[in-house]
């Protein structure tokens, strides 16, 4: 029903309110009252903005969360931002739209090639879309997880990006873009001589999978360097998410040095690489049904064993126990557990919590309340172990898969902070050697503790392996090309020969 106000006319000019002295107090009061008023209609309308458009007030509303979860005991200080680099001027030859595929640090890299990718074409980026449709069914979008106009801004200066395709090229529209997977590990020659043409035809291209499709090597230097820029500048994770991810570092810090330890015995993980060592019947049943219930995880049936002799397997936490202790860790040492559930509960983490007491998880850290939104939004949740695990004192993985991978590249970027890169194979060999009693335990712990001189994230070369990208190491574990300038990185990183695996 509709309401005509000019029908209901009140002159109050006629009712003239009596005059009644103000004290010094009463007008101290209506002046209180009065900020409080203003301040709580801007929160709400900062709030109702938010509901109909999340962008209205983006710098005012990230500003006011900020200020809400940052550490209090850390001075906050205001500093301008910094002014906008001039973009690139460019004709585009099109548009490229992708969509990413898998866990937080998979996509992460993609993205980084992705954009490398649209400069190397003179396209234009769309926004990528995250993944949504995987096992952990996260809905996060771009902007729930990274800062978007830092994103677009910070890189104008390289590549064009926006948040949407023009209305004619939408979907809503009728328009079809054309859709494909490029060819897994290419180099620039695959991007300019068989994507690059497709423009011609198409004006929107579509990616719908972007994991590994950039080559690790023989990439030109300046594409390399673009995708350190991506990933060590130009993604930056909201404001939210940073502000609780550095009170758990605070948190962590106050209490003395740590290391986080990145237990990757989830369920998802013993399901796609078919590894059971230490699980019940029962439990082994459970995670086959899972692997042939996701059919985008390709191998099916899968020897256990024979995967854990190879090293193909993530440590269980009675293994990543004995690793620890041999390794010189002891009961004192505060071990941050930078996972998501593990599998079979506190009861399997039994062991590894006996040796060391002083283990902590970020639900142990903060108020439920904190984490309340990043429940069921496990991509947010591996971004606040992504940025403990990046400011550890030691890092440890336990399988070396996307978040092991890209966490040791930061931390190399970072002054090459201590990376525990572990020789599974090795640790399993040496680990049924003192359970059968071949190994004392003072031979085990030498033994591993020598396998492993050389595995600290030291500054080394990439080692390389033509046509063998899948066993060559990661462009994004060690990106050698952003780590030293000019003559010195022979003398960083050792002589160029040292690429090729013996």
């Amino acid at each position: 029903m509709e309401v005509r106000s000019e029908n209901i006319q009140v002159r109050f000019d006629k009712f003239p309110a009596p005059v009644i002295p103000r004290t010094r107090l009463q007008v101290w009061f209506i002046r209180v009252c009065s900020s409080i008023l203003l301040w709580t209609c801007l929160v709400q309308l900062v709030a109702v903005g938010e509901l109909w458009h999340p962008k209205i007030f983006p710098n005012l509303s990230n500003r006011i969360n900020w200020f809400n979860n940052a550490p209090r005991q850390v001075d906050l200080v205001i500093h301008s931002p910094p002014p906008l680099v001039a973009p690139r001027n460019y004709t585009s030859n099109g548009f490229l739209i992708v969509s990413c595929n898998g866990g937080l640090n998979q996509m992460r890299a993609a993205i980084c090639d992705m954009v490398t990718i649209a400069r190397l074409l003179n396209l234009t980026l769309v926004v990528p879309e995250l993944d949504k449709r995987s096992f952990w069914a996260d809905p996060s979008n771009f902007e729930d997880i990274f800062d978007v106009r830092h994103f677009i801004d910070s890189l104008r200066d390289e590549v064009r990006i926006i948040k949407r395709l023009p209305k004619k090229f939408s979907r809503k529209y009728g328009y079809k873009p054309f859709e494909m997977p490029p060819v897994s590990w290419s180099n620039e020659k695959y991007y300019l001589q068989q994507i690059l043409p497709l423009f011609s035809k198409h004006k929107v291209l579509h990616f719908n999978r972007t994991d590994a499709r950039l080559a690790n090597n023989g990439i030109p230097l300046i594409l390399q360097k673009l995708r350190c820029r991506v990933n060590f500048q130009g993604l930056k994770f909201t404001p939210q998410i940073e502000a609780l991810g550095y009170k758990l570092v605070h948190i962590l810090q106050e209490r003395g040095p740590f290391v986080a330890l990145h237990l990757r015995y989830e369920m998802d993980m013993l399901a796609f690489s078919g590894c059971t060592h230490g699980c019940t019947m029962e439990e082994a049943e459970e995670l086959k049904h899972l692997r042939y219930a996701y059919p985008w995880w390709r191998e099916k049936e899968i020897v256990s064993e024979e995967r854990r002799s190879q090293g193909l397997c993530p440590l269980t936490p009675e293994e990543a126990a004995l690793v620890l202790q041999a390794s010189g860790f002891d009961e004192n040492t505060q071990i941050y557990i930078a996972a998501g559930e593990i599998y079979g509960g506190e009861k399997r983490l039994a062991t590894l919590r006996a040796a060391f007491p002083r283990i902590v998880k970020k639900e142990m850290l903060l108020d439920p309340a904190e984490l309340q939104s990043f429940q069921n939004h496990s991509s947010q949740m591996a971004a606040l172990d992504f940025i403990v695990s990046t400011a550890s004192n030691t890092f440890i993985p336990t399988y070396d898969g996307n978040m092991a991978k890209v966490v040791e590249g930061h931390r190399r970027y970072l002054g090459f902070k201590k990376s525990v890169l572990l020789d599974r194979r090795k640790i399993v060999e040496l680990v049924d050697m003192h359970q059968n009693g071949t190994l004392s335990w003072n031979e085990f712990s030498v033994a591993l503790q020598v396998a492993h001189e050389k595995r600290l994230g030291q500054p080394i070369r990439r080692k390389v392996i033509p046509d063998k990208p899948k066993e060559e190491d990661y462009f994004y574990a060690n990106p050698q090309e952003c780590l030293c300038e000019g003559t010195n990185c022979d003398d960083l990183l050792g002589q160029s020969n040292s690429t090729e695996l013996e």
